[in-house]
């Protein structure tokens, strides 16, 4: 039985008495905590459990037994009493799309979408109480759905056909749109497939509404872009979701490097409820190597990251394979980024001091990732780069070919994965894949074993985006039914409960650079936690589906707390 607790706050009437700007035992009182944290289990993510914790100034400067707090404490300092819950390092999501967590909320949510009849009513809903514009929604996937198949665009034409329809995909690369928005965005039956992209055809030859990739460009078009005032919304609307959701960090991929003055102005006004590390698009790449590193004064906004993308996504066949997929053999993906353009970027990253997070999918993407990055290291030696070890990322390192596995730690590299892929995707990946290629497919615990860092986070709104999910899938690796196919599912990749903690907590500290101040409880560190309603680090297997977060800190300051 899952005991929950209702966390409370106190004011204490202090364990020493403050006397002329000192304690009675003659501690400075510069040197008295604001705040304490005591009354449950506290994890510091060394391998340790401590009593309380001090906090004064955004920063830890106690962490041990209870009768230490004396030292930190007078009739002025808060008490938080944790009412025998469980609090760890603050949690960070380390790839994650902010705007597009806000937009989930703002728009029509197609996440748990049960078949193409339950769309095709949420649309209809939607639209009659949206009476103008495009109706625009995401998160819909089919993998699970009765009619086994993509929707199209005869779906939407009956029930929507006198205005624009456009529905992303939960993974963000694909998208199907009715015949109003075809015909809106310029496309024809005729229009040839663009480089990195694909518009899917019948067997008449004519488009069947599913759009991949780069082919999407002209649909997001008619989306238009949100104002900055419709910005700032849309990003505190996000991070507050992601603080409820247990995290006090995301490393926000793919941002417009205008936005990062938004999200900026939002820690200056208090209204950004998370730390946020921003990968910007490629186009932005002169304005990050201008400014990286870049750190607000808050603490809250840094900015030294492109993010790039080798391939597409698996769920859409967009996945780059190095042989063609099991359930389409005519196909092998696509390929968004050649080695020419790569190796260019990397050159200049590598002398500018730029962190590179480029997207990888599939075992063709990420063998090319390797290969490119192993190019550049040999153009450009340590001497001449501004950062000897750059931390490069791959983000998802979702399906290796197991001969490349072990060049992730020789190059360096960051694997930052996504736990609830494995436990969504697990549903479809063999049919995509076949059984052989799943043996290098999520293989956390190979590549951890490797020597390799690997930064967890959840690709929200692709998934979830829920802390408690992302800790399950990396430690259980069953669906959240508790399913997974014992016979192909290598639930021998699973991590233990203290690797997938390092997961969102230290290892996403290493991947931003922020090690020495994030990621662990310990005097000196930023005073970010999350506090759960049971102990992660002990519950059962299952029980961990039903976690949940009740209170989440960032310098010591509460910034969200459940009932």
């Amino acid at each position: 039985m899952i005991r929950r607790t209702t966390l409370m706050i106190i004011v204490s009437a202090g364990l020493l008495a403050a006397c002329n700007g000192t304690s009675e035992n003659g501690q400075a009182a510069n040197e008295v905590a604001e705040r304490i944290f005591t009354g449950g289990t506290i994890h510091t993510g060394l391998g340790t459990t401590v009593e309380a914790v001090a906090v004064r100034d955004g920063r830890i400067v106690y962490a041990g037994d209870a009768a230490g707090l004396a030292e930190f404490t007078d009739a002025g300092t808060e008490t938080v009493d944790l009412g025998g819950v469980a609090m760890f390092p603050g949690f960070t999501d380390s790839h994650a799309h902010l705007i597009g967590i806000g937009q989930r909320e703002r728009t029509l949510n197609l996440e748990e979408t049960t078949s193409i009849a339950d769309l095709q009513a949420r649309v209809a809903a939607y639209a009659d109480t949206n009476s103008e514009g495009v109706v625009f929604g995401r998160g819909w996937i089919e993998t699970h759905w009765p009619e086994a198949r993509f929707p199209g665009a005869g779906d939407l034409d009956a029930v929507v056909a006198d205005r624009p329809v456009i529905l992303i995909r939960a993974d963000g690369h694909a998208l199907v749109a009715n015949s109003a928005a075809i015909e809106a965005a310029g496309v024809t039956d005729e229009t040839p497939d663009p480089d990195g992209g694909a518009i899917l055809r019948g067997e008449d030859g004519r488009a069947t509404g599913m759009i991949i990739d780069t082919a999407m460009a002209p649909f997001r078009a008619l989306l238009g872009e949100p104002t900055e005032a419709e910005r700032l919304e849309i990003y505190e609307a996000g991070a507050r979701v992601m603080a409820s959701y247990g995290w006090t960090g995301v490393h926000d991929m793919s941002v417009p490097y205008r936005d990062v003055a938004i999200l900026e102005r939002l820690a200056d006004e208090g209204r950004l409820a998370l730390r946020v590390h921003v990968s910007a698009n490629p186009g932005d790449y002169a304005d990050v190597a201008a400014n990286a590193p870049r750190q607000h004064a808050s603490g809250q906004v840094t900015a030294r990251a492109v993010k790039l993308y080798a391939d597409g996504a698996l769920g859409s066949r967009g996945a780059a394979l190095i042989n063609p997929y099991a359930d389409d053999p005519a196909n092998r993906g696509l390929m968004l980024m050649q080695a020419d353009a790569a190796g260019a970027m990397m050159d200049d990253a590598l002398r500018d001091g730029v962190q590179l997070a480029i997207h990888a999918i599939g075992d063709l993407g990420n063998r090319s990732v390797l290969d490119w990055v192993e190019a550049a290291y040999g153009r450009v030696p340590v001497e001449e780069r501004a950062i000897a070890q750059p931390r490069w990322r791959i983000e998802h390192t979702q399906v290796v070919s197991p001969s490349d596995l072990p060049r992730i730690s020789q190059l360096g590299l960051i694997a930052s994965m996504q736990p609830s892929h494995a436990i969504g995707d697990l549903h479809f990946a063999p049919a995509r894949l076949g059984a052989q290629r799943l043996s290098g497919a999520y293989a956390w615990r190979d590549i951890t074993d490797s020597g390799a860092v690997i930064a967890g986070g959840s690709d929200a709104p692709v998934e979830r985006g829920e802390a408690r999910i992302e800790f399950y899938a990396a430690t259980v690796r069953r669906d959240l039914d508790g399913f997974a196919d014992l016979e192909t599912w290598h639930l021998e990749q699973a991590l233990s409960r203290d690797e997938a903690l390092a997961l969102f907590t230290s290892n996403a500290a290493w991947a931003a650079f922020r090690e020495e101040e994030l990621g662990t409880i310990a005097p000196g560190m930023l005073a970010d936690f999350s506090v759960f309603d049971m102990d992660l680090m002990t519950a059962e297997d299952l029980d961990l589906r039903h976690a949940r977060p009740v209170m989440t800190v960032i310098g010591g300051e509460v910034v969200w707390r459940g009932e």
